[in-house]
C-alpha cells in the first residue's frame, strides 16, 4: 500500500533536495538507489491487517471506533512501525532483521502487544487479503490520499477499493550480490517475478465474490492489477534490472503534484515524470520537479516487485489466523537467501517462463491464472510443491526455529501438496455472521482458521529483538 508522506515544506533553492533536476540526473538518481548490492542479510515484513468488531465483524466500525484503535495501537513501545491505510487497515513494519528469528519474534511481540490493546475496545485483528464489508469508505483524509482516489478514479472503480479494502503481508529481501549466481541481484530479480506467481497461487487468501473478480481466489490481485495502465506493471524481464527500472519510472505517469500547506495537490492528467522534467516550467506554469518529486513519485508506484535498494515483494493476500503471517515470511526467506534453495526455486519457477507470455506481470497469463485458479492449476502446483520442499529443507541451515519449521510443513500439508490455498477454505466470519444475523440475534465471533489455529502455537516473544 501507499506510504503515509508528510505534507512538503517550504522550498529553499539552496537545498539539492528541492534544486530542479536534469533528465539526466533523475536517471542517475533512480539507477543508484534502486538495488543496493551486497551479501544479503537483513529480512523484513510489513503485515497489513483489518481491524473488526469481535463480536460484529460483518459490520463496517464507525470511525471514531477505529480512530480509538489507532491511537491505542500507536501509544504503545513497539519495535514495528506502525502506520494506518486509508481504509483503516492498520500495518506493523519490521525493522531490517538480521535473522528470520529476530524478525518474526519482534513482529509477534508487538502483534500481541497490539492484539491486547484492541482486545480492551472490543477489536480484533483479522487476517484477509480483501475486506468484503460494504460499503468501502476511506478513512484518512489527507491531499495524499485525495489526489490519489482522483487519479484512480478516472480508470474505474479499482483503485478505490485497493486503498479502501485490501491487506497484504510484504517481504523485503536485500537485492543480492552484484556478480552473478543465484543469489545475485539479476537472479533475484527475475526470481521475484516467476516466483511471485507462486506466491500469489500459494498464498491466496481473498475469494472473489462479486463483480469482476467473482470466483477468483485471489480478488485482491485482481484488482491490484486493475488500478492502472502501468503503475502497477513490472517493467519488462528481458533488460537489465536497473536499466529497465529507470525507464519504467521515468516513463509512469506523475499521479499528482504536491504542493506547500494543506492544500489539494495537483493532478495532472497523461503527465509522465520524463515529460515534467522537460518541461519548460515558465511556458507550462508547472514548477520543475526536484530530487524530492522524485522521491515521492517512486512512493507511487506499485509493482508487484518494487526495488527500493532491496527487494518487496508486495503479491503476497494478508494470512488468516494469529500466526500465518510467518509462513510466508520464512518461505521468502529460505528461497531468496539459502543459496541451494535459490537455485532449486530458481529451476522450478523457470519451466513457468513460457507461460508468462510478452505481457509483463501480474497482467500475463500466468499471473492471472494464479489469481483466479491458484494451486488447481496443475503447473503452479508443480512449482510450488517444489519451492516449498526446498524452503522446508533449507530452514534449518538458516536457524529456524523449530515451531517455524513446523508451521512452514502444516501449510504444505494442508495447502500445497492438495492444490489448494487459504482462501478455499476461508471459514468468512465476515459474510458468515451476517447470514447467522439475519436469523438470530446471537453474536457471531471471529474464530482464527489458519494452519496455526491447528496447533499449540509457543509463547510470544517478549522484550526486545537480539
Amino acid at each position: 500500500m501507499p506510504e503515509n508522506s508528510p505534507a512538503p515544506t517550504a522550498q529553499d533553492p539552496a537545498d539539492s533536495a528541492y534544486a530542479p533536476l536534469t533528465e539526466a540526473a533523475a536517471e542517475d538518481l533512480v539507477h543508484g538507489i534502486c538495488f543496493k548490492t551486497g551479501p544479503p542479510r537483513t529480512l523484513g515484513a510489513e503485515l497489513e491487517w483489518l481491524v473488526l468488531d469481535a463480536e460484529r465483524p460483518w459490520l463496517p466500525l464507525p470511525p471514531e471506533r477505529l480512530t480509538a484503535a489507532h491511537a491505542a495501537a500507536r501509544a504503545l513501545p513497539l519495535h514495528s512501525r506502525i502506520t494506518v491505510e486509508p481504509g483503516g487497515q492498520l500495518e506493523l513494519s519490521s525493522a531490517p532483521a538480521d535473522s528470520l528469528t529476530a524478525c518474526l519474534d519482534g513482529l509477534r511481540a508487538d502483534l500481541t502487544a497490539v492484539r491486547d490493546a484492541l482486545r480492551t475496545q472490543g477489536l480484533v485483528l483479522h487476517g484477509l487479503g480483501e475486506d468484503p464489508r460494504r460499503p468501502l469508505r476511506r478513512l484518512l483524509a489527507s491531499p495524499r490520499y485525495d489526489a490519489m482516489e482522483t487519479y484512480f478514479d478516472r480508470t474505474g472503480p479499482a483503485g478505490r477499493a485497493m486503498m479502501r479494502a485490501s491487506a497484504s503481508v510484504q517481504v523485503c529481501v536485500d537485492a543480492g550480490h552484484e556478480e552473478p549466481g543465484p543469489l545475485g541481484h539479476g537472479r533475484r530479480w527475475r526470481l521475484a517475478h516467476l516466483l511471485g506467481a507462486v506466491l500469489v497461487a500459494s498464498f491466496a487468501n481473498s475469494p472473489g465474490r462479486e463483480g469482476p473478480y467473482e470466483g477468483w481466489r485471489c480478488a485482491r490481485q485482481g484488482v491490484w492489477s486493475d488500478i492502472d495502465a502501468r503503475r502497477a506493471l513490472a517493467p519488462p524481464l528481458d533488460a537489465e534490472p536497473r536499466t529497465a527500472w529507470v525507464r519504467h519510472a521515468l516513463d509512469t505517469e506523475v499521479m499528482c503534484v504536491r504542493g506547500p500547506g494543506d492544500g489539494p495537490w495537483a493532478v495532472p492528467r497523461g503527465l509522465t515524470f520524463r515529460d515534467w522534467l522537460r518541461t519548460d516550467g515558465g511556458r507550462s506554469r508547472r514548477r520543475r520537479p526536484t530530487a524530492e518529486d522524485l522521491e515521492y513519485h517512486l512512493t507511487t508506484l506499485f509493482p508487484p516487485v518494487r526495488p527500493r535498494g532491496h527487494l518487496e515483494l508486495r503479491m503476497i493476500d494478508a494470512q488468516p489466523g494469529e500466526d500465518g503471517w510467518m509462513v510466508p515470511v520464512a518461505v521468502v526467506h529460505a528461497l531468496f537467501d539459502d543459496p541451494e534453495a535459490a537455485e532449486t526455486a530458481y529451476r522450478a519457477v523457470k519451466a513457468l517462463a513460457d507461460a508468462y507470455g510478452p505481457r509483463c506481470a501480474p497482467r500475463n497469463a500466468l499471473w492471472r491464472t494464479a489469481a483466479r485458479s491458484s494451486l488447481t492449476d496443475p503447473d503452479l502446483r508443480a512449482a510450488a510443491t517444489a519451492c516449498f520442499a526446498a524452503a522446508a529443507e533449507a530452514l534449518p541451515r538458516l536457524g529456524a526455529d523449530p515451531y517455524v519449521q513446523a508451521a512452514v510443513g502444516d501449510f504444505t500439508e494442508r495447502y500445497v501438496r492438495r492444490g489448494r490455498c487459504p482462501a478455499d477454505d476461508a471459514d468468512d466470519a465476515l459474510i458468515a455472521g451476517r447470514t447467522r444475523a439475519a436469523a438470530s440475534t446471537a453474536p457471531a465471533p471471529v474464530e482464527d482458521t489458519g494452519p496455526a489455529a491447528h496447533r499449540r502455537r509457543p509463547p510470544a516473544a517478549k522484550g526486545p529483538r537480539p
